[in-house]
């Protein structure tokens, strides 16, 4: 028995009915690159004078309005306002030509380096430009010498794909454009190998490599339609239903992919700043003992500004300790720490909180005598990160207190021989 095509079993008569129940409407796309856009306005407008920064933002703008004059609304809106039946084509591929090429001259200057650009590379972007700017003078020539006189809103790839002049103007943009995304990708994924580069730079060039690849697939499919229609068959859904929704999920992985590398060290530089005064909390409500008062809170202030400030009021309040701190405690102190099985680097850091505590407790007895020199606080001062981590554990902190101080009770106790010499 043969099994039943699936679309027959779910009530459909072909591809294209089951494709456009998941039709993704192409103003996603462009909203989603309205926000990339958005995200990167900042640091353009901040940093104007770099060329690469201005590139990013005249592609996104470049790709919202691919999306944006794409939409069958906006092609009505178009054909009727010039009273051209059909002009939104040339128009939408013209738009798309211009994206292709400024991707292509964007990865090739941001894989270069605008300080590291030789003469293959500007001549590399010189028949970008000149190449590109000749396919669009050419879609536009060859659509006034078209016959296209009905007004087609989705189809129109396919419904002309016979028309002379027209056809060629289809062929050209389809050709052009894979021309651009083969060549993109290529450059992108023999970047993505290279060595040294940042993870969220690795990851933005991935999902960009994706999102390329499916501009293959949208182009595969644009094709395949076109060329049925020259040998007298139907494909029309591979256009009408399928290339849009691969050209939609395509955008959005582009998006992501000019974000990631930038939203995602914002981001973690963020987290870090925000982890590391975090961390400083248990040392700063020690310090805030000695000190009676803690940093004035602003409710503007930068994250950055609240760490520096939290990292001043610590070593502030620590100074006058310094004079308190036993150095002899915390030696053995140290060494209990690395007996119980600490690395020297937490241990060290035990061993200092230890004696600061010490010393916050100690504030009300005579300083140690002059005699015995400063203590060494550069380790303290600078280590006030790990100093705080330490103080968490309080059980720690309690199991090496406990253990230096049977240590020292058995150094103290005298020996077997000598006890029976003096009974």
């Amino acid at each position: 028995m043969t099994p039943e095509p699936r679309t027959a079993l779910l009530g459909l008569d072909d591809p294209g009915e089951l494709l456009s129940r998941f039709y993704i409407p192409l103003w996603i796309p462009a909203a989603v690159l309205t926000v990339a856009l958005a995200i990167k306005l900042p640091t353009i407008v901040r940093l104007w004078r770099d060329p690469l920064l201005r590139s990013v933002g005249g592609l996104l703008a470049l790709a919202c309005c691919v999306f944006v004059f794409a939409a069958p609304s906006t092609i009505a809106w178009v054909n009727r306002t010039t009273g051209v039946p059909n002009i939104a084509a040339p128009w939408c591929y013209s738009l798309l030509m211009a994206f292709s090429a400024s991707c292509l001259l964007l990865i090739i200057a941001w894989r270069n380096g605008l300080s590291e650009r030789t003469a293959e590379t500007r001549r590399a972007m010189r028949w970008v430009i000149s190449g590109y700017s000749t396919v669009i003078g050419a879609l536009w020539l060859l659509f006034l010498l078209a016959d296209v006189p009905e007004e087609r809103l989705r189809d129109l790839d396919t419904h002309y794909a016979t028309t002379p002049f027209m056809r060629e103007v289809i062929l050209l943009y389809l050709i052009a454009h894979c021309g651009a995304v083969v060549i993109t990708s290529k450059l992108i994924w023999e970047w993505v190998r290279t060595d040294g580069l940042d993870a969220w730079l690795r990851w933005g060039l991935k999902c960009l490599g994706l999102g390329y690849l499916l501009n293959l697939g949208y182009d595969g499919a644009k094709l395949t339609a076109v060329a049925s229609r020259w040998t007298g068959h139907d494909l029309d859904w591979l256009s009408t239903d399928l290339a849009p929704p691969v050209a939609s999920l395509s955008a959005i992985l582009i998006a992501v992919g000019f974000i990631l590398p930038h939203a995602g060290q914002y981001l973690h530089d963020r987290w870090r700043i925000r982890l590391a005064h975090r961390e400083l909390r248990p040392l700063y409500a020690l310090m805030r003992t000695v000190n009676g008062s803690g940093v004035p809170r602003l409710v503007r202030a930068t994250p950055e500004l609240r760490l520096i400030r939290r990292e001043t009021f610590i070593r502030d309040a620590l100074l006058p300790l310094t004079g308190r701190l036993d150095e002899e405690s915390r030696r053995r102190w140290y060494d209990a720490a690395l007996a119980l099985g600490h690395e020297p680097a937490h241990a060290k850091a035990i061993a200092a909180a230890l004696a600061v505590q010490a010393a916050v407790a100690a504030r009300g007895r005579p300083e140690r005598a002059p005699g015995d020199g400063p203590p060494d606080t550069t380790d303290l001062l600078h280590g006030i990160g790990a100093v705080s981590r330490a103080l968490r554990r309080p059980e720690v902190l309690a199991a090496v207190r406990a253990r230096a101080t049977a240590t020292v009770g058995a150094t103290d106790r005298p020996a077997p021989n000598e006890e029976r010499a003096r009974t």
